[in-house]
């Protein structure tokens, strides 16, 4: 359990010192100071704040071997952790948007995503991300919890509380139909459909070297759309039986603590303008201590 403990805590603090190195470099070097860099900032808050949900409790009970929390400290968990889910759903979505703009209309693409425009998506993200999961904690407020139960998992989860509810979730489970349905296929499309343009725009430039700029400005972030919506498929839509529930909290894990560290490798190890900025930051450190 030591190892266990060691693994979760190195992950973590990985986590928060490549998210937050992210987050400063866009804040201070000048080169990045445009849309696509300021949605990655978000995103990079986002995975620091999504990874912070769980990986403190995780340790906590490794350490403690308690095991143990109360209801209103699991749905307390369980809004935070959906707020920042959703969030990002959201904001993978606007980055589609911003790579979509970039490529179909580049001479417009100033014009378009302005500042304004850009700090009215992002404060629109936030804002959709923290109401949207509201509903589905109010509507755990109605249900009743058997007094000795335990959770299959790592932390707490909306499908977990409602294998433990003594009371009928079935208002609940109407409502995360709804709401997945509507809001979640609403995101799904906005996120994916932007990438139809512009593959075709990308097709129709004859130049080798141009269409392989072009398609790699949109890698990183289609990487990270496929990881993130694959960890979420996998929990959320593959039945959850018992020869399924060690695999069920590997993906868990995966997407509570993996997603959020393999985000900033991703965009960073393939960003030859955010190498740049942290050798400057670094050079710039260096002449700051020789002095």
């Amino acid at each position: 359990m030591n190892g266990l403990f060691v693994s979760f805590l190195l992950i973590y603090l990985m986590t928060l010192i490549t998210n937050l190195l992210i987050f400063f470099l866009v804040l201070t070097d000048y080169n990045l100071h445009n849309p696509m860099y300021f949605f990655l900032a978000n995103l990079a808050l986002l995975d620091m704040s999504y990874s912070s949900v769980t990986a403190p409790r995780m340790l906590f009970d490794l350490v403690t071997k308690s095991r143990s929390i109360s209801i209103p400290a699991c749905i307390s968990q369980v809004y935070f952790y959906l707020s920042f889910a959703d969030s990002e759903m959201f904001l993978l979505s606007a980055m589609s948007y911003d790579r979509y703009i970039a490529i179909c209309h580049p001479l417009h693409y100033k014009l378009i995503m302005s500042w304004r425009v850009c700090a009215r998506m992002a404060s629109l993200v936030w804002v959709v991300g923290y109401s949207h999961p509201l509903v589905h904690t109010l509507f755990l407020l109605r249900l009743s919890f058997c007094r000795i139960t335990s959770i299959h998992n790592f932390f707490c989860d909306l499908p977990h509380l409602y294998q433990i509810t003594c009371t009928d979730p079935f208002i609940n489970m109407v409502a995360i139909f709804l709401l997945g349905v509507s809001v979640g296929l609403g995101v799904f499309l906005l996120t994916f459909l932007p990438y139809v343009y512009i593959f075709r725009t990308i097709l129709r430039i004859h130049s080798k070297t141009g269409k392989r700029k072009a398609f790699s400005t949109c890698t990183s972030h289609l990487t990270v759309v496929f990881i993130f919506y694959g960890s979420f498929i996998f929990l959320y839509l593959v039945p959850n039986s018992r020869d399924m529930v060690n695999l069920n909290k590997l993906f868990s894990v995966i997407s509570a603590l993996i997603n959020p560290l393999l985000n900033p490798l991703i965009y960073s190890l393939r960003n030859k303008d955010l190498m740049e900025a942290l050798l400057r930051s670094y050079y710039h450190l260096k002449l700051i201590r020789a002095s």
